[in-house]
């Protein structure tokens, strides 16, 4: 692996490590006495899902549950409903499912094993890793759509990441891990945070990034991305809005919901019912007798 400080890979660590330490984000998942819960229930909510918008929603769920037992111990509806609007509810239903896994399996602690992690519903390749590193300072590639890119342009010189995540990309990753346990764990987070913060998709900022000098995409004249069309996600008048108002009706209700008040949010029929079929297959809402419908209980 390209480890020595003298190697491609190494001359980064302590270029991004050093700016890390100056200008990484104070959020309350990276706070010394976070623990390992809080740094797990960030990675749930940060999937798809900007800090910004994550960040009221984070406090109000630790603040009400505090421990995996805590949540493990309330319906499952109460996690869709605390979920708000951060979108991609079933996020919601698994951390309930791997907070119940936690209690029964691992005495209510969040494991620190890697595969204990990899074996809890809703915990795969990325969240583990993530978890195992941010969490309990483990040596792993932890590798989102960030790191990913940081990592294409700084060693592959390509001004963008494959646009789904590949075998190839995990490689990458693994191969620039430092092989301190605890210097690895602190790159996870800092290559991370450069790509949310200076090596950003669309406008990077590369004049105040602190490899600029050894990044091959810049060393080859910053070449424009040339894979196939790269299309941003649409919501406006799609099955996942109306998804959402439908939750958003049952989330206000504090008693189960009759059908006419889930007709009345959405205008199109056809699809306000192929949006209700799925939350209800995908167990976010229940239906009950005489044509109601409440949260999962």
């Amino acid at each position: 692996m390209l480890q020595s400080s003298g190697s491609p890979v190494g001359a980064l660590h302590a270029a991004v490590l050093e700016w890390y330490d100056a200008n990484a984000r104070q959020l309350p998942w990276r706070e010394p006495g976070a623990g390992a819960w809080a740094v797990m229930v960030s990675e749930f909510m940060l999937q798809q899902t900007p800090v910004n918008r994550v960040l009221p929603a984070y406090l109000r769920w630790l603040e009400r549950w505090p421990k995996p037992a805590d949540l493990a111990a309330e319906p499952p509806g109460e996690a869709v409903r605390a979920w708000d609007r951060l979108g991609y509810p079933r996020r919601a239903l698994r951390l309930h499912a791997a907070a119940q896994a936690i209690v029964e399996r691992h005495g209510g602690d969040v494991p620190d094993d890697h595969q204990a992690l990899l074996a809890l519903p809703g915990v795969g390749t990325y969240t583990a890793a993530a978890i195992a590193s941010f969490a309990f300072g483990q040596r792993h590639a932890v590798v989102d759509t960030n790191v990913r890119r940081v990592l294409a342009r700084a060693l592959t010189g390509v001004a963008q990441p494959s646009i789904s995540p590949t075998a190839a990309d995990q490689r990458l990753a693994v191969s620039a891990l430092p092989a301190d346990e605890a210097t690895a764990a602190r790159w996870a987070v800092a290559s991370m945070e450069l790509g949310a913060l200076v090596c950003t998709a669309r406008t990077p900022r590369c004049a105040d990034c602190p490899i600029r000098a050894q990044c091959a995409w810049v060393l080859a004249g910053s070449p424009p991305y040339d894979g196939p069309p790269r299309h941003g996600q649409t919501y406006e008048g799609t099955d996942r809005q109306a998804r959402g108002r439908l939750l958003a009706v049952l989330r206000s209700a504090s008693a189960p919901v009759l059908k006419a008040d889930l007709d009345a949010c959405w205008p199109d029929a056809v699809q306000r019912e192929r949006a209700l079929d799925g939350l209800v297959a995908d167990g976010l809402v229940e239906p009950l007798s005489r044509g109601r419908y409440r949260l999962p209980a």
